[in-house]
């Protein structure tokens, strides 16, 4: 088996079972949004980093208020939860100008969802021929680029979106 080194991995490894509560509450109570990779917040949703991204830009975008259920949140809610979600696809086209976008929530550990008691937007940016053999054949995930990077790239960009809204 070949080892590609992903040091930034190791704060994860080490304390992945020591972490208690809600990933997305704890960010949401965090006020060092760099630690925590929060993109931007408003008074009903943020944006976040996914820490295991599928690619460079993978974000997510969930509610402040602890929820699981989608279909119960108001229309206030979903509404600015929309609007996390356009700024995040202007800001995501102008930082890695993508061919594409998978846009979607897992709702139940049967579907996939990693954090089930708190629903949230999964955006993937997409390029042809991003998917590649590695993880089938080699065991193994090549992300491009580290999440400082990521946040780097694209906090000021959502600052400028933040300005004009």
């Amino acid at each position: 088996m070949q080892y590609i080194s992903a040091p930034w991995r190791g704060p994860y490894v080490r304390t992945v079972h020591k972490t208690t509560g809600c990933v997305f509450c704890r960010a949401r109570k965090s006020e060092d949004d760099r630690e925590m990779f929060v993109l931007y917040r408003d008074s009903l949703g943020f944006v976040i980093l996914n820490k295991y991204p599928y690619v460079p830009g993978h974000l997510m975008v969930a509610p402040c208020r602890h929820l699981a259920s989608f279909e119960r949140s108001d229309e206030k809610l979903s509404c600015e939860l929309a609007d996390l979600l356009k700024m995040s696809l202007r800001v995501l086209k102008k930082a890695y100008h993508p061919q594409g976008f998978n846009i979607g929530m897992n709702l139940g550990r049967s579907a996939g969802a990693g954090v089930v008691d708190h629903y949230h937007i999964h955006v993937v940016p997409r390029w042809a021929g991003d998917s590649n053999f590695m993880p089938i054949f080699a065991n193994t995930k090549i992300v491009l680029e580290d999440l400082m990077t990521t946040f780097d790239r694209l906090s000021p960009l959502f600052e400028r979106e933040a300005r004009r809204r």
